[in-house]
Parts: C-alpha cells; structure tokens; sequence
C-alpha cells in the first residue's frame, strides 16, 4: 500500500538505493541542503561523542537534524536508515555497553562502511564486546528483517522516512517493534502543502529528501490513525531551496526539517497531574526541554495534561519524575499540540537546521 505522498510510476526504491549507493561518494555530493545538518548545535556530550566516529564514517553521513533524545543510558535503539552508520555509533557511546544499537538500512555500499567499523569502535569505546549490529532490510517490512515486536526502547531515523512510499507501513512497523512507552523520535522533511502528483515524479528531488515531504499535517493523522501520541514538535528549521531550476520546479512550496517525538503508550487514559522533575538526565541536570513548548525546572512542582502525564509515567523518563494523579497549585505545562512548525520558525527566526 502506498500513500498520499507516494509519485505513481517512479521507482523510488531502486532510485533511493542508487542514489545513496552509487552516486553520492560523499555529503558533499548532495544538491541541496534538505540532508545536511549543524552539529555544532548538538549538546556536548553527543558533539564527544561524534568526535570519536571514524572519518570515513562521517564521510558519507546525511541527516537533517539531530536524532538523539535524553535518557538514552542502557537503552535498546534501533535507526531506521542507518546509512554508514554515523548517528548509531554516537548511539552506541552514548547507550553504554549494556545498552544496545540496532541500524536497518537496504543499501549493501552504506551497510558495508557501517560494518566495517564495528570493532574498531568496540575497542575506542572500550565496550568489553559489540553492542551495535546492523541488519539489512526495509523499513516498510521490519519483521522481514527478523526485527520481533515490543523490542526497542526507542526508534531514530534521520531524513529517512520521507523517502518511503509508503509512510504508513514505516510509522505502523515502528509502533509494532517498539516496547509499551517506547519513543519514535525522528528529524524528516516536511511540506506546507500537499505536494501534486507531478512534482512528487522528480527522481533526483525525491532521493534529495525534497518531494517525498509529507504536508505536515498528515502527520497528525497518520499518527493518530495508527496508534501513537500525538506528535511533540521538539525543533525545526526552513531550509531553501537553492538551485533556480528546483525552485520554478517547485513553485511556491516550502520545506521545513522537523523533529518530532511520538509515543506508544498503553490504552488505559490516566487523568491530568501534578508533577516534579528530580533531576538526573546527563545534560540536563537542572531544567529538561521536553519539547519546543516545555521545560521542567528541576524540584519545580507543575501540573501537566493527562496526555503528558501518560508520556512520563509509561516511558523510560518515569525514574526522573515524581507523578502525583490530579493537579494542584502551581503553574501548568502544556504546549500546542498540533504546532504548524512553518510559524514556530517565524517565532524563532530559524533558517536551517533543526538543531
């Protein structure tokens, strides 16, 4: 089944796996800017980490912002289009030796780059053994690829997910493997308008990560439809596009990389509540950003929605909080849940980058 984004005759499978096989070497051979991001924005503790990545590794690395969430020590992660590997080794430090990194990507060049460095990271990490593989397979078809459901603590993907055809299939396979309370925290591309048919053909603009754009809003309904929370806007950032031939391709279409954090949470509906932040997450000892509207101040009592409350209660930041059911005084934290990020950008001033 494909979706509303999907072009009706390009292969974009064989175009996708040609493009990040064959003809980019490196991330300089990108034409447009929709696949590269700013890691001189990323926290120290990942900016370390992506220090210690191999050069040949970095080399061949596109993504369009960062995908690390907080909270990640002995966590199962799994990247969808893990690529050569670059954000699953940061992953991998960043984890530790009890927790595990798992990368899925269909390209046989990128996954031979990945692979190549496994041992060498091992031993600069100084993990008494691997705590990273990677699997080739698709996203559509993850159980194909021998990935069991209720399995990671957390999924990632980095401007991956737009280059499928069928969106659907990646977001309902993401909810199938991840545990109850586990997270999809992803940075992609996305559109102000539902792009036409025509546009959606341009096989090089597709493999660019530009045409394959969700609008924004389907999101919205894809999650919702599917089973996950509703998605928190945690950052984002237009990008142009520069080339004067793509820009009169595309008319007036703007595209903005986004990421989003969704959460597979249990049915049982808890009711609004009251709670505190104990400190504890590395990097954010004294105030945490949840998302791009809240932040928990460390021993600060607060009331949040019961959806939020759901959130901090089922998944993995539950150890950080002291969640007491119902509200007291004291002052709220909510944020626009359906945030349109092309007027959260216009807030910020932000260009590109979602970093």
């Amino acid at each position: 089944m494909t979706d509303a984004s999907a072009p009706a005759s390009l292969n974009t499978e064989e175009a996708v796996k040609s493009y990040y096989g064959k003809t980019l070497k490196t991330s300089s051979d990108l034409k447009t800017t929709a696949c590269t991001s700013q890691p001189g924005k990323l926290p120290k503790y990942v900016r370390d980490a992506l220090s210690l990545v191999h050069e040949e590794v970095t080399s061949r690395y596109y993504g369009c912002g960062p995908v690390f969430p907080t909270a990640l020590q002995e966590a199962s992660v799994l990247d969808l289009g893990s690529g050569s590997g670059q954000d699953c080794y940061i992953l991998s430090k960043l984890v530790g030796p009890k927790g595990k990194v798992v990368g899925l990507d269909m390209t046989d060049e990128q996954l031979e780059v990945a692979n190549k460095y496994i041992d060498y990271h091992t031993k600069l990490f100084n993990f008494p053994t691997p705590n990273i593989r990677f699997v080739k397979g698709y996203m559509e078809k993850m159980e194909e690829a021998g990935l069991e459901s209720n399995q990671f603590d957390i999924i990632v993907s980095n401007c991956v997910i737009n280059l499928s055809k069928d969106k659907r299939a990646v977001l309902s396979e993401a909810l199938r493997v991840l545990k109850v309370g586990g997270e999809l925290y992803f940075s992609d591309v996305y559109a102000d308008q539902d792009l036409p048919p025509s546009i959606r053909e341009h096989e090089e603009l597709w493999c660019e990560c530009v045409v394959g754009a969700l609008y924004w809003k389907d999101l919205y309904k894809l999650a919702k439809e599917i089973g996950f929370s509703t998605p928190r806007l945690v950052t984002a950032g237009i990008f142009d596009i520069e080339d004067k031939s793509y820009k009169e391709f595309l008319g007036d279409a703007k595209f903005v990389s986004v990421t989003y954090r969704l959460f597979k949470l249990p049915d049982t509906s808890l009711e609004d509540a009251t709670v505190t932040y104990n400190g504890g997450i590395e990097g954010f000892e004294e105030e945490f950003n949840f998302d791009h509207g809240i932040v928990f101040k460390k021993d600060e009592e607060c009331n949040v929605k019961a959806g939020l409350a759901s959130i901090l209660t089922h998944s993995r930041y539950q150890k950080y909080f002291t969640i007491i059911p119902g509200e007291k005084k004291g002052p709220g934290k909510c944020s626009k849940l359906e945030k349109d990020p092309f007027e959260y950008c216009a807030e910020r001033g932000n260009k590109k980058g979602c970093c």
